[in-house]
């Protein structure tokens, strides 16, 4: 039994801001100090970021306020910004939009009937209204209204690993099961103001965007005939084999990152010992899992790395002994995109395959735990 990857498609907003006009946006926005304005454009050029996308971004608006009207500039010390009810209901309007972009364009890829599909699992730690995102994909996407629902929440930047082991079991328990997964994230909508370390480098790094995957089991030999002429379609994509996942939770690193619901939007903290316990622990834990299925590190071909930041990168890098150029693919979606949370390793999984890198790939996400979700992709 298989769960077949059998279609993608990712979303991004219309609008994005440069790396140099979002320091600028930071800076100007916080109301900081002038002996902090040279530390936060040092810090947003070493991101490894060029570029990211936001549903806030408007070219029409004032550079000076950064290309938006959502966030105004701080009155005060105290000030910070719009309440996360006002930012919910931004995402409520956002989300379904910029969703059900990607969901359309892995449906198309994957070839099969919209009526086929049997499970729809929504994926985001960004935002949450009843009734829901996936309420929202099954009449934009006129799914049909029996599918059945599963939402991944809140789980951050390695969710659609999650999503992905629950795909799995889905379609490996009933190969007639067809699985619909969709991660959105607006984070964006929680620019936290201020002058702390955490809110300087989460606003830094994230961004907005979605992403879709399609997901089968292996009885699906009348679903590729296509219903007007009964012939097998031939341009069916697929990106590999969902084979397993693994999970690892690093001791002692409660404190490591955190993602909490403030009364101005989600906050996180973001330890700067969080690469240094990769660097100690991703190894010891990576190393008897491939084991388990008959795998070595070096026999790994494509490496899907989420990218929370450059020096999360670099600390896989050293852990596993890994070149730079067999986690390009992440940093190149860092630098075009920017930390999107759990839409991140959809797109990059997506690079692997345009950039035809041979099988297996590992899929690597990180979140708060400190959580190491692996996936297996043959």
């Amino acid at each position: 039994m298989t769960a077949m990857i059998c279609g993608f498609g990712g979303a991004v907003p219309a609008g994005s801001i440069s790396v140099q006009e979002a320091a600028n946006f930071a800076i100007r926005t916080s109301a900081m100090p002038a002996e902090m304005n040279r530390k936060v454009k040092a810090l947003y050029r070493k991101t490894g970021i060029s570029q990211r996308g936001s549903v806030l971004i408007d070219r029409r608006l004032s550079a000076e306020d950064g290309f938006q009207s959502f966030y105004p500039i701080a009155k005060n010390p105290n000030d910070r910004g719009p309440s996360t009810s006002d930012r919910l209901a931004r995402f409520q309007t956002e989300a379904p939009k910029l969703a059900s972009q990607a969901a359309s364009q892995a449906l198309a890829a994957c070839g099969f009937p919209r009526a086929s599909f049997t499970h729809l699992i929504t994926v985001t730690c960004t935002g949450f209204y009843a009734p829901g995102l996936e309420i929202d994909l099954i009449q934009s996407l006129s799914l049909p209204p029996q599918i059945e629902r599963i939402q991944v929440g809140f789980m951050g930047c390695h969710a659609s690993i999650n999503a992905f082991r629950v795909a799995q079991a889905l379609c490996e328990s009933d190969p007639s099961r067809k699985v619909l997964v969709c991660c959105v994230e607006l984070c964006s909508l929680h620019y936290q103001y201020g002058t702390d370390t955490d809110s300087i480098v989460s606003n830094a790094i994230f961004a907005d965007g979605a992403a879709a995957i399609a997901v089968t089991g292996e009885n699906h030999d009348t679903d590729r005939l296509d219903p007007d002429n009964h012939r097998e379609r031939t341009d069916i994509q697929t990106l590999g084999v969902i084979a397993a996942t693994g999970s690892t939770l690093v001791p002692q690193s409660t404190d490591a990152m955190t993602w909490r619901i403030g009364d101005h939007g989600f906050s996180m903290t973001l330890s700067a010992e969080v690469p240094s316990l990769l660097r100690s622990q991703l190894n010891d834990c990576i190393t008897p899992w491939l084991r388990q299925h008959g795998l070595s590190v070096s026999q790994v071909k494509g490496w899907a790395v989420h990218p929370g930041g450059s020096r999360i990168l670099d600390a896989v890098e050293q852990s596993l002994d890994l070149s730079q150029a067999q986690i390009s693919s992440s940093r190149l979606v860092l630098n075009e995109h920017g930390n999107m949370s759990s839409a991140t390793l959809p797109f990059i999984l997506n690079k692997l395959s345009i950039e035809r890198v041979a099988k297996p790939w590992v899929m690597l996400g990180f979140g708060p735990g400190l959580e190491i979700e692996m996936a297996l992709i043959r």
